[in-house]
């Protein structure tokens, strides 16, 4: 069978399951399925796609032509925690909000979660739903909006720190068949506020599972945001997430993605800098084994004049692993005085791993100061020598000399129970290599 006919068949698959959804008559969603059926599902000649076999994946491990019936409950979900952390928890499970698991302890004063099916038609959610993450863009954008089955709306108020963080947990329950979910999150921090926000997936159970997530985050006048996305999942997680972030005028950015298990993954990262003045840092690392794909396409889009973005991100591939960087950065007409630098770093342990890299910069401003880079190779056998001729044995040569290459990314995360999570994470899985 041809891809192009494959190609067809999975998107009558999906679009059946849509038919089969309580919203299929929602304006918005039948939008999106229209905007899923005119993009199609990529090919291995889509540029965006084309390292990414996704579509060949989920024609070989999923039935897209019923809905997901695996059931939600799940009796603990402390092994997904992170331990001795105080924070607001929301829990999906196989798309759907937990209520039992999620734990809000913040006081509304502080911050305002609800359910986004309401929101968006009794807050002030429409506004923002939709507004900047659009489906006609991006075919698993357009997949989650016709198909999303549940969601959350956070609102923090303007001039209010959100003492403690939000953690995002998707479980995904695969113990008895195959899992489809997709779920969205809508973020507004008003003017002058701050938040952490941290994301983990996490899954139990040996069958397929496939996971998109969208999210749209708005940072408006100087309001902060500390962004901490954690990938560790066990499971044949095949996810496709697309993060919009959009800025405004002074406003601060940092965010840390850390990817190291899941069969396929996907991140889709969008940075609009629409205002002036704005600081943004972006962090990633992957510390990939087995045959895990992880692929990291990011873009950094300085609309506005006078500020300042920093993307570093990093990887180890071990296994038969295989790394993808795609980093754009974009500097508009208007967006004069900007500074935007980007760098992609890649190790390589094995002869069977491999990462393609492609930083990208399209400047049409004259007044600014713009770098990128990228850089591949092994470990440095001069390094590994002196550590060798101090009686300290390979493998904890190659393990120490690893985690210096990847603690660099660690410098935004600012909860040091959290750091000290992060740090952890990386050193196991670097004394496994």
């Amino acid at each position: 069978m041809s891809a192009i006919t494959s190609d067809i068949d999975l998107k009558e698959k999906i679009v059946r399951a849509f038919e089969q959804t309580p919203d299929k008559k929602n304006a918005q969603r039948v939008e999106a399925i229209q905007n899923f059926q005119k993009l199609g599902l990529p090919s291995n000649k889509s540029e965006e796609y084309r390292f990414t076999p996704i579509t060949r994946a989920l024609e070989r491990n999923f039935r897209f032509d019923q809905l997901n019936a695996v059931p939600s409950k799940i009796n603990s979900i402390d092994q997904f925690l992170i331990p001795d952390l105080e924070a607001n928890l929301i829990v999906f499970i196989n798309g759907i909000y937990s209520a039992d698991h999620s734990k809000i302890i913040s006081p509304e004063s502080e911050i305002i979660i609800s359910d986004l099916r309401k929101a968006v038609n009794q807050s002030e959610a429409p506004a923002y739903f939709e507004k900047y993450l659009k489906s006609s863009v991006d075919p698993f954008t357009a997949l989650n909006s016709a198909l999303w089955q549940d969601g959350v709306f956070i609102q923090v108020p303007a001039k209010t720190k959100v003492a403690k963080p939000v953690f995002v947990l998707h479980i995904n329950n695969a113990e008895t068949e195959q899992s489809i979910a997709h779920t969205r999150l809508l973020v507004v921090l008003d003017q002058e506020s701050e938040l952490t926000l941290i994301e983990r997936s996490a899954s139990l159970g040996e069958n397929n599972i496939f996971h998109t997530f969208a999210e749209e985050i708005i940072v408006k006048e100087n309001a902060s945001l500390d962004y901490i996305k954690i990938q560790n999942d066990e499971g044949k997680l095949h996810q496709v997430a697309n993060s919009l972030i959009h800025q405004s005028d002074r406003s601060k950015l940092n965010t840390f993605t850390l990817t190291l298990n899941g069969s396929l993954i996907r991140n889709n990262f969008h940075i609009a800098i629409d205002g002036e003045n704005c600081v943004s840092h972006f962090y990633g690392l992957y510390l990939l084994n087995g045959n895990t794909l992880a692929d990291n396409h990011t873009v950094v889009d300085h609309i506005k004049p006078n500020s300042f973005s920093n993307e570093f991100y990093k990887g180890v591939m071990d296994g038969n692993s295989k790394g993808v960087f795609n980093g754009k950065i974009f500097v508009r007409p208007h967006a004069q005085k900007t500074n935007a630098f980007q760098s992609n770093r890649n190790i390589l342990l094995t002869d069977t791993a491999t990462v393609n890299t492609k930083p990208q910069l399209e400047i049409w401003a004259d007044d600014v100061k713009c770098s990128h880079g990228c850089t591949s190779g092994q470990l440095d056998e001069e390094a590994l020598f002196y550590l060798r001729s101090r009686g300290i044995s390979l493998n904890e040569a190659k393990a120490m000399l690893l985690y210096a290459f990847a603690l660099e990314t660690l410098e935004p995360i600012k909860n040091p129970i959290l750091k000290t999570y992060l740090d952890n994470l990386i050193s196991i899985r670097l004394n496994k290599s």
